[in-house]
Order: structure tokens, then sequence, then C-alpha cells
């Protein structure tokens, strides 16, 4: 989920210029397995003596004792149905999910790798590593399952809501209970942003958007548990003329990737994205334009329950000094584009979340005091859509809503969007700084 990045620290970035507008733009910085199997009750058969006495004549006949068939033991399942329905916890039983790619550290970093106190440490975060491989992998097989599923044709709403309800089966809570979603499920709303939108859309209820063969569309997925959420987002199109744009954000979140690492410092990083983004360019229709990278539009730390940390990853090269440190997250993404090259808010908002930092207000709407207590009961600091409380059985909210937002207790994302005729695209990664190694926590066969 992007982070943008404030209007005040643009004066920290220095940009180097880049394409053919010549402008030099600056920016800121669960359960154990669900599928018991039934235990076998055999019964043995005691054997008949060998020297039987002959029935007495009128004497009735004793009945022989079938012998019972033991009960078949049910097989655990060991693939994922299409759409994606079985449990993760089944299809990994004992916590044992998938790594991430695990990349050494380099340079005076190398040293972590065979350290024995940088081990110890590494080892004392197992439960932190569950969590996080847990919802990476689901993460994954859904991205996948959606990536050979969507299709021009289908309303955005299909499309958000195929790849929500997936993540809810896969680790098995629906969030309809109270609290249920705080354990594990959705990490924030799905972006399904076409075009020149860049950012923070999916659709509201009523919204009849379909997805037409010339869209290019950014899909961005969140999955938590217990709190670590993983964030990691790729585009789609269908038509070859914007493979090039596709190329380039891809190769960018590659670096991005690649050369983040303990002591990294973030303006550095970002010079490196930029370089790579900017290299490239994408004939559309028969004009030729270059890519830029979204200058206002950045990566971030990842908090537990807080998709939004207190550092940025910068798209562009900037002055900031701030550096990577062991035991960060970070969401490393990057946003390419035809246009601008700089995103505003336009549109109608649905992505909301909780502020952790919300200021005690006397609220007097008797709506918003009712709202309060569902957003913090089901979602605390999660990041939710106005989706997710129509599910919950919430009806005439708006007003509330928007009283929270004004009071500064609730916080909106509006859309962010680049020029109109524009197309945008992003990829990202989740990466964990961890002790001894970098593990791209979020990396498959797909990106």
């Amino acid at each position: 989920m992007a982070a943008k990045a404030p209007s005040d620290e643009l004066k920290k970035l220095s940009v180097s210029d880049s394409g053919a507008n010549g402008k030099a733009a600056v920016a800121a910085n669960g359960a154990k397995d669900g599928n018991v199997a039934e235990h076998s009750g055999e019964d043995s058969d005691e054997e008949a003596d060998d020297q039987t006495a002959e029935p007495a004549p009128g004497a009735a006949k004793k009945k022989k004792n079938k012998k019972k068939k033991p009960k078949k033991k049910k097989k655990a399942p060991t693939a994922q149905t299409d759409p994606p329905s079985i449990l993760l916890s089944q299809l990994f039983p004992n916590n044992s999910y998938p790594k991430g790619e695990e990349v050494e550290y380099k340079d005076e970093n190398r040293y972590r790798t065979t350290s024995e106190e940088k081990r110890h440490l590494d080892n004392l975060n197992s439960d932190f590593l569950t969590d996080y491989r847990h919802a990476a992998e689901t993460h994954r097989q859904v991205r996948q399952w959606a990536q050979k599923n969507i299709k021009p044709g289908q309303t955005l709403t299909e499309i958000a809501e195929g790849i929500e309800d997936s993540i809810r089966r896969l680790v098995g809570h629906d969030g309809l209970a109270e609290g249920d979603a705080k354990i594990a499920g959705v990490g924030f709303p799905t972006g399904v942003n076409l075009d020149h939108i860049a950012a923070h859309f999916t659709p509201n209820a009523g919204n009849k958007t379909v997805l037409q063969q010339s869209n290019v569309m950014k899909v961005d997925i969140g999955v938590h548990v217990n709190g670590r959420i993983v964030d990691s987002a790729f585009t789609i199109a269908f038509d070859p003329m914007y493979d090039n744009l596709l190329a380039a954000v891809k190769d960018a979140t590659n670096t991005g990737v690649k050369e983040a690492g303990i002591d990294v410092r973030l303006g550095e990083l970002g010079g490196y994205i930029q370089e790579v983004m900017e290299s490239y360019e994408c004939e559309i229709n028969g004009t030729t334009y270059p890519i830029k990278s979204i200058r206002n539009l950045t990566g971030h730390t990842i908090l537990p329950y807080s998709i939004h940390g207190t550092k940025s990853v910068p798209i562009v090269k900037s002055a900031d000094n701030t550096k990577m440190e062991e035991g960060d997250v970070f969401a490393i993404e990057t946003f390419g584009s035809t246009g601008n090259g700089y995103v505003h808010d336009e549109g109608e908002v649905s992505h909301y979340a909780l502020r952790s930092d919300a200021p005690k207000v006397d609220l007097r709407l008797s709506s918003a005091k009712s709202l309060l207590n569902v957003i913090k009961k089901n979602f605390g600091t999660i990041p939710f859509a106005r989706r997710y409380l129509d599910r919950l059985g919430q009806e005439k909210y708006l007003l509330g809503l928007n009283n929270l937002v004004q009071s500064g207790i609730v916080e909106d994302y509006p859309p962010l969007l680049d020029k109109k005729g524009s197309y945008t695209a992003q990829f990202e990664h989740t990466i964990l700084l961890r002790p001894t190694v970098k593990e791209v926590i979020s990396r498959g066969d797909d990106y």
C-alpha cells in the first residue's frame, strides 16, 4: 500500500533531470492443522477353534461375526484448490511455511551470515518469522490464482472481493465475528488501480467499473497474520504495447530490493531506483514516452498492525541520510508513469485506518461514537474499506465516518492520480532485515 511523500518534505530531494519533459523533481522521503485425521477403529476378531462342536438338532445357529473394515484415514490435502480454499495450516502442518528468498549481506555486514550472536538473535524471532511466512505464502497463492484468472469483462468489485475472500479462507478467519479480522486476514483494502490511478482505489458498494482490454491495472494486496503485514503488488496489462512500462517498474523494484540492506541510506537507495526506472521508455499508440519515477510516492517500513511505519523509501535520489537498520521490515515499492511523475488526491475515498496516535476527542455525534467502537473492535489500526463495514452489517455510517476523519481519529486515503491519459505501473515486495540475512519474504516464481 503506497505511502505518499509529505509535501513539506519535498525540498529534501535532489532529482537529476530525466526524460523528455526535462523537469527536475523532488520528493520525500492457526491454529494447527484443522484437518484432524480420524483414528481407525480396527476390531480384531478372535480366531475360531479348529475343532468346533456340532450344533444340536434344532439349536439356533450362531451368527458369524463379520470382520469390520478399518476406517480409512482422511488424507491431508497436498495442493491448493482453484479458487483457493484450503487452509494454509493444512497444506503446511507444524508451521512449516516456506521461507522467502534469503540474501546474504555484503561488504561490512557479511560477517552476519556466520555470526553466532546474530544466529541466536535470529532464533529468538521464530514466532515473528512463522507469522510472516504464513502471510507471505497466503499472498503468493492468492495472487498467483488472481494473475491466472483476472480477465477483461470482470468488474473491479469481483476482482477485489475474489482476492479478499480467498485470503480469508486460507488463513481461516472470515472477519465476521467481532475481533476475528484482527487475528489474521486482509492487511489492507485490495487496490485495483486503473491506468493513471496509481494507488489507493478499491471499489465502494455500487461501483460497476469493468476491466477493459486496454487497461493497465495495479493490484496491491495485503495479508496479515497476528498483525504481521505482507505488502506486495504487481501490474497486469493485456496489450503488449505496455510491456516496457511494466518491465521498467519491475526492474526498478528488483533494484531496490537488491540494494536494500542494513546501514543503506534511503536517499541513495532512491537514486539507484530512479536510475534504473528512467533508463526505460515506452511506445504507446505511436508516441514514445520516457518512464518517470512518481516522485511523491514512496516505499515504507511496516510495523505490527500498522502498514505505514516511520521510515520512507524514496524512488528518486534524495538527501535523506536515514539508514536501514537490523530488524526493520520494509515495503520496497516503485511506481513508474508516462505522465508527470507526480500524483494528486482525487475521487471518492475507499481506504481508511484508525490512527495509532489518535487524539482524545469528545465526539458529539452518536453515529461516530458507535462506528468508532466497531472499528476498534474489528480492525484496530489495520486499514479497512467501506465494503468491510458493509459486510459487518453497518448501515448509514458515512456521516459518522466523515466525522471521525475530521476529528483526526481516522485517516482517509484518497485515490492518487497522475494526469489523465497517462499510464502508471507498480511492483512491490516486503523484505525483512533479519540479523543474519535479508529475506525477501514475498518473493515468488511470478515476480
